[in-house]
């Protein structure tokens, strides 16, 4: 009995040890270790700051006219013309324009040509036959630049001289038939400057207009020999009333003087170059008027193609160089002013023939 006992509680204890000790343990795992790599987002490369195109020059023109730009005569016309080129254009940021008026001294119109062709001007115009001369000798040291003169057609043979010119007796012949049909004592006067250019075109269309319509009229001329003088028109003016005119006529600035006369005496005036109705309006007809940006659109085309020079241009009627304006305050009846409009559409396509002294 005491055996079994002793047995029994041998077991226990063994029982008791072995749950002591326990049976070994799996060997722990460490949790795996996860690795993320934080997204990829995609992202455009960087782009460079926008450039800003580069702001194109503008044609950039210099001028040079004997008289003032509102002489309503010559300069003015070339005045006028770049105006309405700068807005064809899309204004100065695309066609510029400098001037020099007043340059009656030809020696200082020559010093003006030669600044602005040093100043790098894509085109230098010297507006007026007095500077051909000047133009001759200085354009052949600036070969890059382009130069322009008028009225003729004269280029000289320099690659980079343009040369325009006025059909002036085309609006003179208009002028002279009007006059001719409205004139009442059949005497008429014309102030002229200087016997050349379009000064002598006109006026010799404007005598060939008369001599159609009416040759019984008489047309007396006098050239005072001046571009400028407005006193020696006034005078001229004055003679022409004195003999009977009762039709006054002129071209060249200093006209403004001989239109004052008229108006003093109700002598009809009839105009070229550009409209003269603002300084008479009660006895302006009609203006011819001169269109230079025909010539000057093809000039600066050419240039910017690469075409300095060497080439002429003429304005007239059938290219709307010349353009004769009416003048809205003046009651011109309606006959007359057909029989105006049916003369220039003859000119124009050929079945009148100018036919000069």
């Amino acid at each position: 009995m005491k055996k079994f006992a002793w047995l029994l509680t041998l077991i226990v204890a063994l029982s008791m040890v072995m749950s002591a000790c326990g049976t070994p343990a799996a060997p722990a795992t460490e949790a795996p270790v996860v690795v993320t790599e934080a997204p990829v987002v995609a992202t455009e490369a960087p782009t460079a700051a926008p450039t800003e195109a580069p702001v194109a020059e503008p044609f950039r023109v210099a001028v040079i006219m004997p008289s003032a730009i509102n002489d309503l005569a010559f300069s003015q016309s070339m005045y006028d013309a770049l105006v309405r080129i700068q807005e064809e254009m899309g204004g100065p940021d695309a066609f510029s324009f400098e001037f020099s008026d007043g340059m009656f001294v030809v020696d200082d119109a020559a010093a003006a040509i030669r600044d602005y062709a040093t100043q790098g001007y894509n085109l230098v115009i010297a507006h007026g036959s007095q500077y051909g001369s000047s133009l001759q000798e200085i354009a052949p040291d600036f070969p890059g630049t382009s130069f322009a003169w008028g009225t003729t057609a004269e280029t000289f043979g320099q690659p980079n001289i343009f040369a325009y010119e006025a059909a002036s007796q085309e609006g003179g012949y208009v002028n002279g038939v009007l006059a001719a049909t409205l004139s009442t004592s059949k005497v008429m006067g014309v102030v002229g400057p200087i016997e050349v250019g379009d000064a002598k075109l006109y006026v010799d269309g404007f005598k060939a207009g008369v001599a159609a319509t009416n040759p019984e009229v008489q047309v007396n001329v006098n050239y005072i020999g001046s571009f400028s003088d407005v006193a020696l028109a006034s005078e001229a003016a004055t003679t022409h009333i004195a003999a009977g005119a009762d039709v006054l006529t002129g071209t060249a600035q200093m006209v403004v003087g001989a239109i004052g006369k008229a108006e003093e005496a109700n002598a009809l005036w009839f105009g070229t170059q550009s409209n003269q109705s603002s300084l008479a309006p009660t006895i302006v007809v009609a203006s011819q008027v001169y269109h230079w940006e025909v010539a000057l659109r093809e000039i600066v085309s050419l240039i910017q193609s690469g075409t300095l020079g060497g080439q002429s241009f003429k304005a007239n009627l059938a290219n709307g160089g010349e353009v004769i304006e009416f003048n809205p305050d003046y009651a011109l009846s309606d006959e007359a002013k057909a029989l105006a409009e049916s003369t220039i559409q003859g000119i124009i396509d050929g079945t009148i023939t100018i036919t000069l002294p």
